[in-house]
């Protein structure tokens, strides 16, 4: 699926732990940069740390080396080491196969960022170092998922950003051609985990892929799909080893035949819903039970407010401290735990009449109660008790047309 670029274009292909765990999918990975300069092209790799938790070297098994570390630059340091030995290994992989390579830390990469350590925000990338390497006729392979602050001190991007490093230096190069490889055929109507049915989806939108990515999707991370949206940049999500994937943000992309485009799920949810105490209490409660909520750094999700109170879902993690804050109000808490969150996405959905309707017909018609749900533009998110979250999620997959090959 990958696009067809002028010879001596760039083309930024990233490459995802799971791409890299063994010696066999590093070669795979290998030969497919290969197969890209062959063509004409040349390529700036960027790759995550090699595999997932219990391999060695993945962020997590990293980070329980020091399990007590609070978020700060010694943390971010040990995050990042993982990266730094994937970046090691996948470029002596390309010179075994024949490509000149040399791996680089994201900060000599150039990727600046502010100092929020854990979930640091790109600032700039400078591309001279880039461009240095390419002029010499070697590939970069760039440590995804860090940078370092003005200090020089080494930050991290937040989990899944080795996604947004790549978008970041496709958008530095000039809106160079990016690619991302990953274990699965591109963006799937469902979680093929939960939904057997489920399909790769050939196009999707910008904003698609960014709705899907923050309801739950974790084929893309939310914030590199949310900067691709803005920096109107396409690019590809693709099986390393068939190819199959989607095209994102493609301006020939045919029009979608229904609604909704996909499914997703997030779990770990409590269903909260306030009221007021006393049978008549001054208008401004609200605002004060956000307020708390806001000082408290807890977020909040699905909310919704009307004459019967004040309704949203937060993560099971936070349901304590919430009570405790917003019981010093003159608040009736009530809450609903082990929730999960079903949302339907579609570009398609805007302006279409009767989406909701059918989404509450499927969900009866499987017997799955709707605790709560909220709508955007192109997103109805439904929340379900979390056993029922499979039944709900095929019953939606399945009345939308989705598994239609």
């Amino acid at each position: 699926m990958k696009e067809a670029s002028a010879v001596g274009s760039i083309r930024v292909m990233k490459f995802g732990g799971s791409s890299l765990a063994s010696p066999a999918q590093r070669t795979a990975a290998a030969n497919r940069v290969l197969a890209v300069q062959k063509d004409g092209e040349r390529v700036v790799i960027v790759v995550s740390a090699m595999g997932r938790r219990p391999d060695p070297y993945a962020t997590d098994t990293l980070l329980e080396l020091a399990p007590d570390a609070d978020a700060g630059p010694n943390r971010d340091l040990l995050a990042a080491s993982g990266e730094i030995v994937s970046a090691a290994v996948f470029a002596a992989t390309l010179e075994r196969c024949g490509a000149r390579a040399r791996a680089l830390t994201g900060w000599q990469a150039g990727i600046l960022t502010d100092g929020a350590h854990g979930d640091a925000h790109v600032l700039h990338v400078e591309r001279t170092t880039i461009d240095e390497v390419l002029s010499s006729g070697v590939t970069p392979v760039i440590c995804g998922f860090q940078g370092a602050d003005r200090n020089g001190t080494i930050t991290t991007l937040g989990r899944g950003g080795s996604d947004l490093t790549a978008v970041a230096i496709a958008r530095a190069l000039g809106g160079a051609a990016l690619d991302i490889y990953t274990d699965v055929d591109g963006v799937m109507t469902a979680d093929p985990r939960r939904v057997p049915a489920a399909q790769t989806i050939p196009n999707l939108t910008f904003e698609e892929v960014t709705e899907l990515s923050q309801h739950g999707a974790t084929v893309m991370h939310d914030k590199a799909a949310d900067l691709a949206r803005i920096a109107h940049l396409p690019y590809t999500v693709l099986s390393l080893n068939s190819g199959t994937g989607t095209k994102v943000g493609a301006t020939d992309a045919p029009q979608p035949a229904g609604p909704v485009t996909g499914v997703t799920a997030s779990f770990g949810f409590t269903f909260m819903h306030l009221v007021p105490d006393a049978a008549v209490l001054p208008g401004g409660w609200e605002q004060d039970a956000f307020r708390v909520l806001a000082e408290a750094n807890i977020s909040i999700d699905c909310v919704n407010v009307n004459s019967a109170g004040l309704f949203f879902i937060v993560r099971d993690a936070e349901v304590k401290r919430a009570q405790e804050r917003l019981t010093a109000l003159p608040l009736a808490v009530r809450t609903r735990p082990d929730c999960a969150k079903i949302s339907v996405v579609g570009a398609g959905m805007r302006g279409t009449p009767g989406v909701m309707y059918a989404c509450v017909r499927a969900l009866s018609a499987a017997a799955v109660p709707i605790v709560h749900s909220t709508d955007s533009h192109i997103t109805i998110s439904l929340l379900v008790p979390a056993p029922q979250a499979a039944g709900a999620e095929n019953a939606l997959h399945q009345h939308f047309g989705l598994g239609s090959a």
